[in-house]
């Protein structure tokens, strides 16, 4: 049966998550005078970007709430012991500068023109609905989603197949109807191959190559290459190169 539908995932697959995430740390830091206490701004990125992967799989595994991992986030990248209020401030302040930075990649609104009249679609993200209903909403893409998913809602997160089924069900569509796009291997990739569904793994900067690749996932370099892929007759699509 043909593919009816995407699930999209957002932070690094629709939206440029990385770059925002590093622009805004960076003006953050600089704004509360922390840049001098690493050796280059670029460790003290790289040391909120350590930190911030660690946290977050603490969330994915249930261990912390999605407040609680925000603020043991910035805990321990300035190593205090900072009340619940002290640190929600800060990340705040954070926040407002990581805002001005927000941007969807440039093949995003082209491949949703491209599937728009082919495919019905949705969002699947490891965040709440909080923060990506109101990022699609800045970002002007939140009405090409006819629902918005979020661990933090569902009570599970991506790997687990239970989270990519919410999705499907949202649709009231079969697993294998569905195709899901994202930008991890393992969670987004292996995750929605197991669940049944068609895995796209966006892998723009080409960091996982060769035998390093996940079993499962169709691999694409930019969405440029999905229409193709899905089987759409569309002169946006180019020829796919996945493996």
């Amino acid at each position: 049966m043909s593919i009816r539908a995407v699930v999209w995932d957002v932070d690094d697959t629709l939206f440029d998550y990385t770059s925002a995430d590093r622009e805004g740390m960076r003006g953050h830091l600089a704004a509360e005078g922390l840049l001098t206490g690493h050796e280059t701004p670029e460790q003290a990125l790289l040391r909120w970007r350590q930190v911030t992967d660690v946290q977050w799989a603490r969330f994915a595994a249930g261990e912390v709430s999605f407040e609680g991992q925000r603020r043991d986030r910035v805990r321990v990248f300035l190593g205090e012991q900072l009340s619940d209020t002290e640190a929600d401030a800060w990340f705040e302040r954070y926040i407002a500068h990581y805002e001005t930075a927000w941007a969807l990649f440039p093949d995003v609104l082209p491949v949703l023109d491209a599937l728009a009249a082919s495919h019905r679609h949705a969002v699947l993200s490891n965040s709440s609905i909080h923060v990506q209903d109101r990022k699609l909403r800045v970002l002007g893409v939140h009405d090409r989603f006819e629902a918005v998913l979020c661990a933090a809602e569902l009570g599970m997160s991506k790997p687990e197949a239970g989270a990519f089924h919410a999705a499907c069900d949202a649709l009231e569509l079969a697993p294998h109807q569905v195709a899901y796009v994202g930008d991890h291997p393992e969670i987004d990739g292996r995750g929605a191959a197991d669940a049944g569904l068609l895995s796209v793994w966006i892998n723009r900067e080409g960091v996982y190559t060769g035998a390093d690749a996940p079993a499962g996932p169709r691999r694409i370099a930019s969405l440029v290459e999905l229409p193709a892929l899905l089987g759409t007759d569309s002169r946006f699509g180019a020829p796919s190169t996945f493996g």
